[in-house]
């Protein structure tokens, strides 16, 4: 059975006392730092000198350098996954180190000395800081990969309480089960529902429909977005009551009109793919070779030409339209 944990199952009295090192002070890692101190803790933010240093600062941080964490009673790390290996970090025995995800643990990247736990956010760095000061939380991942001391569990909670991760409920999850889930979002699900897009807007364009309204249906709206925070906030089935009777017998009489065979093969061999690691060393080989695949990729799919093109559209359309553009 899954156990999901909550404030009342953490205490924070577990780290009373225990300096609190946070590597790296980017989107995740100023988040976790400002929320720590904000809940009684003494932290420590340890970056390499550029401008995430200066942000440190100026948030009222000394910041150390990143060696200077290994001697901390908990080190929080909180840099990308790829550099994880890369870090001058010596834990010592007794010491607790957790990670925001999964990643490096589940595929051997990382075995740092001591205990070793995760606190996984599902949430966007920013949002975690946000959601922190507005007092609602969020949804985390909990586990603990390595337990040396017999207090892994109990202070890998106390961390997750700190940031504000047990306020919606924490899950408990293996290292390895939420790198696949997470790895198997964005290179399963994600490409999938991209070409559905793509290929709901060719199959409009050959009816005439204009490109502006696809996209406005697609996303621009805005209609799509909010439906589905309707199915975060109340289910499924209460927002299906908003929709016309028209759309309510569209949607669930041609449900079973697509064949899932070939698409659910496609998805185990992508997920295979995580499972096995096969795709941590393809990432291992992108790093060391200065990403070039990655550079490519994302000037083909997210560069210049196509932001220009969403900049223009929202000139015209949507919250940013310019009257008369």
């Amino acid at each position: 059975m899954t156990i999901i944990h909550h404030d009342s199952d953490a205490d924070l009295g577990v780290l009373a006392g225990a300096t609190v090192a946070v590597v790296g002070y980017g989107n995740q890692g100023r988040s976790w730092a400002l929320n720590l101190r904000d809940s009684g803790l003494d932290v420590r933010v340890c970056v390499r000198a550029d401008a995430s240093r200066a942000q440190a600062e100026a948030d009222g941080f000394r910041p150390g350098d990143l060696a200077d964490a290994s001697a901390a009673d908990v080190v929080c790390v909180l840099v990308p996954d790829d550099a994880i290996p890369s870090l001058p970090l010596d834990r010592p025995a007794d010491g607790l180190t957790v990670v925001a995800s999964g990643y490096t643990l589940a595929f051997d990247r990382f075995a740092p000395a001591g205990d070793v736990g995760m606190v996984a956010p599902r949430m966007l760095g920013p949002e975690v800081r946000k959601c922190f000061e507005e007092g609602i939380g969020f949804i985390t991942a909990v586990g603990v990969h390595h337990d040396a001391t017999g207090r892994a569990h109990a202070r890998t909670l106390a961390v997750a309480k700190a940031i504000g991760g047990l306020r919606q409920g924490a899950i408990e999850m293996t290292p390895m089960q939420e790198a696949v889930l997470d790895l198997a979002v964005e290179q399963a699900l994600a490409p999938a529902l991209t070409l559905v897009n793509q290929t709901f807007t060719r199959v409009m364009l050959e009816h005439g429909i204009p490109l502006e309204a696809v996209i406005t249906e697609l996303s621009l709206s805005g209609e799509t977005e909010r439906t589905m925070r309707l199915v975060r906030e109340s289910g499924y089935a209460h927002q299906f009551g908003f929709h016309s009777p028209t759309s309510q017998y569209g949607q669930v009489s041609r449900r079973d009109a697509y064949d899932g065979d070939a698409l659910g093969e496609t998805m185990r061999r992508l997920v295979g793919d995580i499972a096995s690691g096969r795709f941590a060393d393809e990432w291992d080989a992108e790093r060391d070779a200065g990403f070039p695949n990655l550079t490519r990729l994302r000037e083909q799919y997210a560069g210049p030409a196509v932001a220009a093109f969403e900049a223009e559209l929202r000139t015209r359309l949507g919250e940013g339209a310019v009257s008369g553009s």
